[in-house]
């Protein structure tokens, strides 16, 4: 009775009045930002988040990675997280507008003895070529201050297995060698599926990060495919942990239902989440966007708890997927693409939807919607898009979609 009433006392509190007290005597919310207020001398003071082994690479990564935030306007962060033990970094050279990978230069020219207890991950966004790669990471190491990145993922949102070609993999032996990079794969978050596949029998492929979250891991193929990979020893790290919604941002009686099941167990539905990610022991770290030091709390008290979830809790989450699966894009696109190929922007304007709606990344949703090309943005409101609604295994009114995107998005 003991260990269940201080899980609940320090979970529920995490998020709320209980968190100053968690992150140290003396420290305030008042100043967030004031690096010269943080402890440089970094102790191992705090309880550590438990660390897993990223495949094939021998990393041993926090089951807690940090995503994509603001690090330069708010170094707190990264002090924080290492305090309780988050090693793991994966950012890009786009996330807040560039000023995570820019954050992260800061704290390392700062404290360039803490690199060796950081692994940090990156992107190639928007890249095509091989020269596209190596330019963007070449940008990537200045801007973080470091001259190797431990896990590069050369093909960002790869959503077509055609790109895993001979001359990416001997680019990602040349960066090897040259000791830029450590290890090397890719992200995705569409047709992950196949990727996934195509992935479990490269022998370059060494580390991914994928979409991830209670309502994927529903779908068959991808729980055959991530099998795949970690049998091939493929490190694999999850993304987009919470599942949430493109539509609906009323709340429904299957939501109220969902957080009142999980908080009779003592979690709140955010922390229940990644808790369900880390009941698939193939996944290493679960990443999420700490924007805060009270969200550092609840995620890093939900990665301390030991306590697993029931059959019960699953049954909860594979419930409410099905109650709201018309209001969420799995990522299928080849789906739609192959409905509509002059729709071939379906699954991102979803997504970008989704920040909007679901994590409430407003100004990156626009920012995002607003680089599609001018003659997308022009035609995306006035098509017919009931071929793809016809084929769309989740049911969405992809019309009344890509209308609410231009509202809101355009």
């Amino acid at each position: 009775m003991a260990d269940k009433i201080n899980r609940r006392g320090f979970l529920k509190s995490a998020g709320s009045i209980g968190a100053a007290s968690l992150l140290g005597v003396g420290e305030s919310f008042g100043e967030p930002n004031d690096v010269n207020s943080v402890e440089k001398d970094i102790k191992p003071v705090y309880p550590q988040v438990p660390k897993r082994v990223l495949g094939k690479t021998g990393l041993e990564v926090s089951i807690l990675g940090l995503g994509g935030v603001d690090t330069l306007e708010n170094q707190i962060i990264l002090y924080k997280a290492m305090e309780w033990g988050i090693n793991f970094i994966d950012t890009s050279p786009n996330y807040s507008n560039g000023n995570s990978e820019l954050g992260i230069g800061r704290f390392l020219k700062r404290n360039p003895e803490r690199r060796k207890d950081l692994i940090i991950a990156t992107k190639a966004s928007r890249s095509k070529t091989v020269e596209d790669i190596e330019k963007q990471l070449q940008g990537s190491l200045e801007r973080m201050n470091t001259g190797y990145i431990d896990l590069y993922h050369g093909l960002h949102g790869l959503n077509d297995p055609s790109r895993l070609t001979d001359e990416v993999r001997d680019w990602a032996k040349s960066a090897k060698e040259r000791g830029l990079i450590r290890h090397f794969g890719f992200s995705s978050h569409e047709n992950m599926a196949e990727c996934l596949k195509a992935a479990s029998k490269l022998d370059w492929i060494d580390a991914l990060i994928v979409h991830y979250n209670f309502r994927v891991m529903q779908d068959p193929a991808m729980q055959e495919a991530m099998e795949a990979c970690f049998n091939a020893n493929i490190g694999l790290i999850a993304m987009k942990t919470q599942g949430r919604k493109q539509v609906g941002e009323l709340e429904t009686e299957a939501d109220k239902k969902l957080t009142s099941h999980f908080m009779e167990r003592g979690f709140s539905e955010h922390q229940a989440k990644l808790k369900a990610v880390w009941a698939d022991k193939r996944i290493a770290s679960a990443c999420s966007k700490i924007s805060n030091t009270a969200v550092m709390v609840s995620n890093v008290a939900a990665a301390l708890d030991k306590t697993e979830l029931t059959k019960s809790d699953m049954d909860e989450f594979r419930e409410y997927a099905n109650a709201t699966c018309n209001g969420y894009c799995a990522g299928c696109g080849n789906i739609c693409k192959g409905a509509m190929p002059e729709a071939d922007y379906i699954t991102d304007v979803m997504r970008y939807l989704m920040y909007y709606n679901g994590y409430g990344e407003k100004a990156e949703a626009r920012r995002l919607f607003g680089e599609l090309p001018a003659e997308v943005k022009e035609r995306i409101a006035k098509i017919d898009y009931s071929a793809a609604e016809r084929v769309c295994p989740q049911g969405l009114a992809i019309g009344e979609r890509m209308k609410e995107a231009f509202v809101k998005l355009g």
